[in-house]
């Protein structure tokens, strides 16, 4: 019985052994030399802790821009949500640019306003002329005395905060008393600066005045709406007018501020208003007339408060980002800017070695397809070999066809008579006229990668022309032919001299030959 146990078990297993065989075959025969060093290189990568660290980074690294391509796509859900996208985008701007400095102080800037979407507290600036109340304003509000009052112009020499509190809101108000607008000297403009910057950053601006607008305070106001800052107006001292004279200074107001100041926004108040004499007692002080301000400012923040913080971020971020794009792109002309000078005294001393058949002929030989691509490189812009060989061809022909060629010609051939002899001159006409063209292309296709690859309403003739017009100025020629002179001819010439026979004249004649030639 054993014995037939023992043979039923093998021919149970045969037909499994045969298959783990088949399949231990199939896979030696799919091993090869190059799927064993495959395999080898794949150990020794898991193995090593540096290479799995950098493995990690670079998972991370993509990861954090597949997120950040995924939220850039998505709208936010609200203005706050917008502004947190703003700030990232602030982040990936810094890390374009070089300058550590301009980095460091974008970055500051960013944390800045980071700063300002976990405050609490609605920002309310009171903006004016000197000795128009404003001081006097923050004193009625918070019924005590701060800061300094004075007939004359200028009391308010600092910025100073305040912070109150309104039954009907949540959030505190922090009141900013800034200098006076309008005021003399190097140190009024230095405070009128101070005081419009903080209304720029301002959730809302009480705009205090004691009459009619002035041209200036009319240009403040209408400059501050078009940003989309919400304007109280606040007209002081109405102690001083008549009943009749007030209302028709309000009206006259509405018509002067329509589009930009709501009508209900034009407040008269009077914050300190003048004592009343009495006979034979001391004079009477009339209390401050703000109720008015008061309730108006109550209602904006109550029903706006939040949509204007989140405004005010808003902007905040785009003008943030509006100066980190302006550095990258000073950075990146910059850069063009080297990049177009290599190509310049490439293309001129190829000319200058090797001359064309016909001047018609250099304006598609200055502009080449690897120039293009390194321009394109410097703007973040990745372009196919196709790409870049018909933006060098149109460039091209629209030199040609401008009649550019003819013209560069002659204004270099004006220019060099004063500089060469009339025997090098002829020679050295194409090789100068060439980086001269190199240079107006490089400039125009550096304005069109700077116009995210749009050559503009003129499109790309008016492009051409205008960097063409720009580099035939008197100065800017000067400066570039005595370049041209010092980096291509003079060279040149040395070359050409080093291969003439010796001269059998006298040593001293020939040293004052020398320098005559040289000269």
């Amino acid at each position: 019985m054993t014995y037939r146990k023992k043979y039923i078990l093998i021919i149970l297993f045969l037909p499994i052994i045969v298959i783990i065989a088949a399949l231990a075959g199939a896979v030696i025969k799919l091993i090869s030399l190059q799927t064993i060093i495959i395999s080898l290189l794949v150990l020794f990568f898991f193995s090593n802790k540096k290479m799995l660290h950098l493995t990690k980074r670079i998972i991370k690294r993509c990861s954090y821009y597949l997120k950040s391509d995924i939220s850039s796509l998505t709208p936010p859900k609200d203005r706050s949500e917008a502004a947190r996208q703003s700030l990232r985008s602030i982040d990936q701007l810094t890390t374009l640019i070089q300058n550590n400095i301009a980095s460091e102080a974008l970055k500051s800037e960013k944390e800045l306003v980071e700063r300002e979407l976990l405050r609490g507290d609605l920002v309310v600036v009171l903006l004016g002329t000197g000795s128009s109340g404003k001081t006097s304003i923050i004193r009625a509000l918070l019924h005590r005395i701060v800061g300094e009052v004075g007939p004359s112009m200028g009391s308010t020499k600092n910025t100073s905060s305040y912070r109150l509190r309104l039954k009907s809101l949540v959030r505190g108000i922090n009141l900013v008393d800034t200098p006076g607008i309008l005021e003399g000297g190097r140190d009024g403009r230095i405070r009128e600066k101070e005081a419009l910057l903080k209304a720029s950053r301002a959730d809302l601006i009480i705009f205090v005045i004691d009459s009619d607008l002035r041209s200036y305070e009319m240009e403040i106001i209408t400059s501050l709406s078009k940003i989309g800052k919400r304007l109280i107006i606040a007209i002081n001292k109405c102690d001083l007018r008549g009943e009749l004279e007030e209302v028709k200074l309000v009206n006259l107001l509405k018509t002067h501020c329509k589009g930009l100041v709501n009508g209900r926004d034009i407040v008269p108040v009077s914050a300190s208003p003048q004592s009343i004499p009495v006979v034979g007692s001391r004079p009477m002080q009339p209390k401050a007339e703000i109720n008015q301000l008061i309730k108006r400012i109550a209602i904006v923040l109550h029903q706006e408060g939040e949509e204007l913080i989140a405004d005010n971020i808003l902007l905040q971020c785009r003008n943030l980002g509006e100066s980190g794009r302006q550095l990258l792109s000073k950075q990146r002309r910059k850069e063009a800017m080297k990049c177009i000078e290599r190509y310049v005294w490439i293309s001129s001393s190829v000319v200058l070695i090797t001359p064309l058949p016909g001047v018609d002929l250099l304006g598609t030989a200055v502009v080449n397809a690897r120039m293009v691509m390194d321009i394109s490189k410097i703007f973040g812009v990745n372009l196919t070999k196709d790409r870049a060989k018909f933006l060098a061809m149109s460039v091209g022909q629209t030199i040609a066809g401008l009649g550019v060629v003819k013209g560069s010609v002659s204004i270099i051939s004006n220019s060099l008579s004063v500089h060469l002899p009339t025997y090098l001159i002829g020679k050295s006409i194409q090789g100068i006229t060439a980086g001269w063209l190199t240079k107006v292309a490089g400039e125009s296709l550096t304005t069109y990668f700077e116009h995210d690859q749009d050559w503009g309403d003129g499109g790309i003739q008016e492009v051409v022309q205008y960097h063409y017009q720009l580099n035939s100025r008197e100065k800017t020629l000067r400066q570039f032919i005595n370049v041209a002179m010092s980096r291509v001819i003079k060279p040149t010439k040395g070359t050409k001299n080093k291969t003439l026979a010796p001269s059998r004249k006298p040593r001293g004649e020939e040293g004052a030959l020398g320098l005559e030639h040289q000269e």
